[in-house]
Parts: C-alpha cells; structure tokens; sequence
C-alpha cells in the first residue's frame, strides 16, 4: 500500500496524488454480498436537499459489510483484500470454516492468507473481534459497538482507532481520536487493531472534476455570494468584506458553537472533545 505521484503534464495532476492499490488482490467484488445503491443526492424522504453540495458521481455497488461480527468460534480465512467505493477503508472477504462468506473491514497489517475469529476467550490479535470485557486496557481497536449487537458504530474510517483507557463496574472507557473519552458497556464488540488504508489522509484531490466522480459537488464560499444569499456577503471588493463572527447562510455560529443536543447520551461522555475550530 502506497501513495503515487503524477508527472505535471496538466495543471490538475501538478501535485495530485493516488493510491497505487498495491494491497488489492481481486477486482470485482463477490456479488451474493453486493446490493444496489441509490443516490440520493443529499435528499431526505420528502424530496428536500438535507445534505448539501452532494450528487452525481460514479455508479456504485453497495458491499454489504459485517459490522457485527457475530459468528463466534467459527475461524475464518481472510480470502482477498478488495477496494469499496462506498469508504475509506479497504474491505476483505473472509471465509468461515463451515463455507459462509462475508465481508468486514480491513485493519492495518492483515493480510491474505491470515485467520481471524469472533469470540469472548480468544487471543488477541490483529482482525480478531472480542467483547471489550476480554480486551487488556491499553490495546486499540476499532468498529466498536454502542449497544450490544447492534453493530460497529466508532473508529470505521481509514486510519482510525480508539484506546481502551479503564474498565470499571459494566462500562469501560474508551479515547477517541479527538480526544474525547466515552462509557461504553464491557458487553459491547470491538474488533482489534487500527483500520488500514492509513496513507488515505494524505492523498491531494488535485482537481475539481475527480471530487465530482466522489459525488462532492462545488462549495460555493459565503464571502462570494451576495447579501441575498449569505451573511458573509456583499461589500466593496475583498477588502472592506469582514466577517468578525463567521456564520451560516441561516445565521448560526459555526466557530465553537455547541450543537449537540442528546441529553440522553450526555452521562456516558467522561471528557470532552479538544477544544478547537468546529470541534465542540
């Protein structure tokens, strides 16, 4: 897995970086665990845009990926390490013992040929899936459920992991990447190791026409548009354009404004997040 370079024989491919897909070993994926997806375009069930600057783009299959990991004591072969569309991860096939398939997200140094398992009283290592109660504190993992059985929700992207701080009475607590520290039940699955694909932080878009085959559409700035349209609008040229509290295009506070409201949730955060620039 590296990052490759391209000669400057445009201006779009001047710093432009890629993934070489050195890890990739099959290049179409195993089609009983694909689905079609649909584009919404950043529309909710009503028609209206929610999601904004979202559309177009490539076609895409949908790999159904197991978040769960609930075939427990049942060892799996990992079969092939393949490229979804659909995150920054890479994704790999394992084949269980008794010729089930499914596909779960690819963590750094796991490699074909490899054997993983889910289980309560198994050795920990890379790609294997435990609940938190049977991981030694210090260790990272990742695809960490929230509620027992309902799936891997923290730590999916490229690159990240979450650290096992403490356990104490049926929670244990977990540090996020930002920073944060969260309770989270010892029943709860975690699948150990970071997720791979980590160079994906680094890789330089380049030009505007390979965010539109992601599906990001452009981002007009505020300080472009007219009063009409934005706060941030209007004004003389550059110069006499100021925006001392930057906001919205609705007027809201988009500089360490808090916008969480889930009170329910809110005992299971032991620390919050870094302060910072639309961090809280």
């Amino acid at each position: 897995m590296g990052i490759k370079k391209f000669n400057p024989v445009t201006p779009g491919t001047r710093f432009m970086t890629g993934f070489d897909f050195s890890e990739i070993t099959v290049k179409e994926p195993h089609k009983p665990l694909t689905k079609r997806f649909k584009n919404n375009a950043g529309r909710n069930s009503k028609g209206r845009i929610t999601s904004y600057n979202r559309g177009g783009g490539n076609k895409r299959l949908y790999r159904i990926i197991d978040f769960k990991r609930n075939k427990f004591n049942i060892p799996a072969k990992v079969v092939s390490i393949e490229y979804d569309p659909n995150r920054s991860a890479r994704i790999s096939l394992l084949n269980y013992a008794d010729g089930e398939k499914r596909y779960v997200l690819t963590p750094d140094d796991l490699k074909v040929g490899d054997t993983v398992v889910s289980g309560e009283n198994i050795e920990i290592s890379v790609g294997n899936a435990l609940p938190l109660k049977s991981i030694p504190v210090g260790t990272f993992v990742h695809n960490i459920e929230l509620k027992p059985g309902a799936g891997g929700k923290l730590a999916r992207s490229a690159g990240a992991s979450v650290q096992v701080m403490a356990k104490e009475g049926e929670y244990g607590q977990l540090k996020m990447s930002s920073g944060e520290i969260r309770s989270v039940l010892l029943s709860c699955m975690a699948t150990i190791g970071t997720v791979g694909n980590v160079e994906h932080e680094h890789i330089v878009i380049g030009k505007a026409g390979r965010n539109r085959h992601l599906r990001r559409r452009p981002n007009v700035r505020g300080v472009a548009m007219n009063p009409v349209d934005h706060p941030h609008g209007g004004g003389e040229g550059k110069a006499t354009k100021g925006n001392p509290h930057p906001v919205s295009p609705w007027g809201w506070i988009t500089i360490g404004y808090k916008t969480r409201r889930n009170k329910r949730t809110n005992r299971f955060i032991v620390k919050r997040r870094r302060i910072g620039y639309g961090m809280d």
